[in-house]
């Protein structure tokens, strides 16, 4: 029985050694020195590069990812087209942003008839929060684009979380 308790002891001391290494970099302050990159309004979202992803159970509403869109900048920032189709017909078009080392998003854009772009007015970073309005960023964050607080390596790699083969890590 000692050489049982010996080796649990042992064991759990290696996990909270091993843990804390690994968790250490979740418990950092960002980067106070970040700048956001440059980037460019994309293309209308074409209906064959449309990606629909589970979001809640509870909604009706359809939520699309222009996999055409994506980009994972060199600041980290996941960039994509969101498409929301509403049960009640209407489509809503959103070219957002997601931060993951500070779980924030922005909406840069808003898309309007004809595939033009309205670039949003004072649009700056909001907290993700998993609310019903902010359920699909929370969705894209934790499932698809960010480890935690680190962003994905490549839009590969959010292409392969998407299409289901890859998961997230957790």
């Amino acid at each position: 029985m000692k050489s049982f308790q010996t080796i649990v002891q042992a064991g759990m001391a290696a996990l909270v050694f091993f843990s804390g290494a690994a968790c250490a970099g979740l418990f950092s302050d960002p980067d106070p020195n970040w700048k956001e990159g440059d980037y460019e309004l994309p293309a209308p979202p074409l209906p064959s590069a449309l990606r629909e992803f589970p979001v809640d159970v509870t909604s009706r509403n359809r939520f699309l990812l222009d996999e055409h869109s994506l980009t994972v900048g060199e600041d980290g920032v996941v960039r994509y087209v969101l498409v929301v189709h509403t049960t009640g017909g209407a489509e809503n078009v959103t070219f957002e942003g997601i931060r993951c080392e500070v779980a924030g998003w922005r909406i840069y854009a808003v898309g309007r008839d004809a595939g033009e772009w309205a670039v949003a007015r004072d649009a700056g970073w909001q907290p993700i929060i998993d609310t019903a309005y902010n359920r699909p960023r929370a969705a894209l964050a934790k499932e698809y684009f960010c480890d935690g607080p680190v962003p994905p390596r490549n839009v590969g790699e959010v292409l392969r979380r998407l299409r289901g083969m890859e998961p997230a890590l957790k």
